[in-house]
């Protein structure tokens, strides 16, 4: 039973290892700019109210693709672009680790939208911000053909989750720190 035990802990390191193998380099920030457009593309096509829900927003934080993995103990990595009025401001990652009750890996398209300028504002001050510690985020998962009525959005941040590839029991995002990587 021990040499089990083990053997979990080394896939899941493993995997571990293979999500977060982008977060040592960061991309070029016209790759993420290319991701960027081609993820909000695909939410205006794919979600109906997304571009409702992009007009609301003070600032919309995209990470065209997240990815994460685990068995027991897992990782998510991901680097996107801060847009404002339709432009980037800044380059951004995301991460998370956790232990716990999970199993499988995942790539999925996240948008952060930043409904309140003042939560928008925070955001932009922190050297790190965290999901959960610095803020509470609203999270919506969604699969192709979904729909978003931005009336019942009453949360100043809203995630908003969708084109999920693979298999992930446990999806959160409570927890993930976003961090700074260029500046535009």
């Amino acid at each position: 039973m021990r040499t089990l035990s083990f053997n979990r802990l080394i896939v899941a390191m493993a995997a571990a290892l293979v999500v977060f193998s982008g977060a040592a380099d960061a991309a070029k920030p016209a790759k993420i700019d290319r991701r960027v457009d081609e993820a909000l593309s695909e939410f205006r096509e794919k979600i109906t109210g997304a571009d409702s829900v992009l007009a609301k927003s003070s600032g919309v934080l995209v990470f065209p693709s997240v990815k994460k993995a685990g068995i027991g103990i897992g990782g998510e990595y991901g680097q996107g672009a801060l847009r404002i009025g339709g432009k980037t401001v800044a380059y951004y990652s995301t991460a998370a680790a956790s232990i716990g009750l999970q199993l499988g890996a995942q790539a999925r398209r996240q948008i952060i939208c930043f409904l309140d300028p003042v939560a928008l504002q925070k955001f932009r001050a922190s050297d790190g911000w965290e999901i959960g510690v610095d803020a509470s985020v609203a999270v919506i998962t969604l699969d192709a053909g979904g729909a978003i009525d931005t009336t019942t959005l009453t949360q100043p941040i809203v995630a908003i989750v969708f084109d999920g590839k693979g298999l992930m029991y446990n999806l959160t995002l409570e927890g993930s720190k976003i961090s700074r990587i260029h500046d535009d």
